[in-house]
């Protein structure tokens, strides 16, 4: 195995002293450009990797990032959606050189305890925050905290917040013109818990592109808490109402819509167009295959993680709002591609 290089062996390649070097690696300021140039040079040629446990205490960093997830433990792992998203965050965790700690609320009262963990100095550089619901305290908890933090959806106090979000509303828009385009004319709505800025969100934009070709859902309207079990139960409900389309405002909530509509003795697409949001279930595991708006959320989770080493390292100090475009995935559950398409 080759011998490690340690800071003595670097500045001797830089023809600098070993301070010199440490000062490089930790970021530290008063180092003349042409010396840093050269250390960096001898690093780039090396690969050497300075010690995680060292760098720390030299930097007063941990190069920890928290996840934070306010839901139950039992619906993390049983929803797609945030397999995705910590799959983008780990990847981008080991691009920018930290490493991530997941902080997970079991119950409501976990809460307090948490927050008082996650901005204990010393534990973690940083925060990413998903998943929160409207007036949710955890975002003024983490504000009034000094702690740097990234929040992944639109929070409700936004202007003074970096986030990463997607377009759900128009997405949800673009789904009710596609509906529209194909003749449907008795829409329904099975919508997200209107709790969340996704699902007014995604509400919202879905009775806009309605009303933008003059249709309305008018009483043909039922709300899923993400679950596949609340999408087949609002579609059985609504059933009564003979939509002839529904926007199903997340792929799970519109597995079950569509068992729902099987044990009616309906057809989909036939009698009931339906198209989803999230793009995350795999198209072969439906039938018909799902129509869906996508959302990047792999990219969103590397995206909040190099915006929040941005806020930890000082080159971000103005909130920032990035928002992921969406698109619209036609398959044969909308009655508009082929099959196989």
């Amino acid at each position: 195995m080759a011998r490690r290089l340690n800071l003595e062996e670097i500045g001797r390649r830089a023809g600098v002293s070993r301070s010199t070097v440490s000062r490089v690696v930790n970021g530290e300021p008063h180092v003349r450009s042409e010396t840093k140039k050269r250390v960096e040079a001898v690093i780039a040629e090396t690969g050497y990797r300075p010690h995680a446990a060292a760098r720390s205490l030299a930097s007063n960093n941990t190069g920890v990032i928290g996840l934070v997830i306010p839901s139950a433990v039992e619906t993390l792992f049983d929803d797609p959606y945030f397999g995705r998203l910590i799959l983008g965050i780990s990847a981008a965790t080991n691009e920018v050189d930290m490493t991530l700690a997941l902080f997970l609320f079991g119950e409501e009262p976990d809460e307090g305890s948490i927050i008082y963990r996650v901005v204990t100095p010393g534990l973690v550089d940083g925060v990413i925050v998903t998943a929160t619901t409207r007036g949710d305290p955890l975002i003024d908890h983490m504000q009034g905290a000094d702690m740097p933090f990234v929040v992944i959806g639109r929070p409700d106090s936004a202007r003074s917040t970096f986030c990463v979000d997607v377009d759900n509303r128009g997405g949800a828009r673009a789904a009710a013109l596609h509906l529209a385009a194909l003749g449907r004319r008795r829409p329904a709505l099975i919508a997200a818990p209107s709790n969340t800025t996704a699902g007014v969100d995604r509400r919202n934009g879905f009775l806009e592109g309605l009303s933008e070709v003059g249709l309305s859902v008018e009483n043909r309207i039922r709300e899923g808490d993400w679950t596949q079990g609340s999408g087949r139960e609002a579609m059985s409900l609504l059933l009564t109402e003979r939509p002839d389309a529904v926007f199903v405002a997340s792929d799970r909530m519109a597995v079950g819509a569509l068992r729902a509509i099987s044990e009616a003795g309906l057809n989909c697409p036939g009698d009931i167009s339906v198209v989803s949001f999230d793009g995350l279930v795999p198209p072969d595991l439906t039938m018909p295959r799902l129509t869906s708006v996508v959302q990047p959320v792999t990219e969103v989770g590397k995206r909040a993680t190099r915006l929040l080493r941005s806020v930890i390292d000082g080159t971000s100090t103005t909130p920032e709002h990035v928002v992921f475009p969406t698109r619209l995935a036609v398959r044969e559950s909308c009655g508009s591609a082929p099959p196989g398409s």
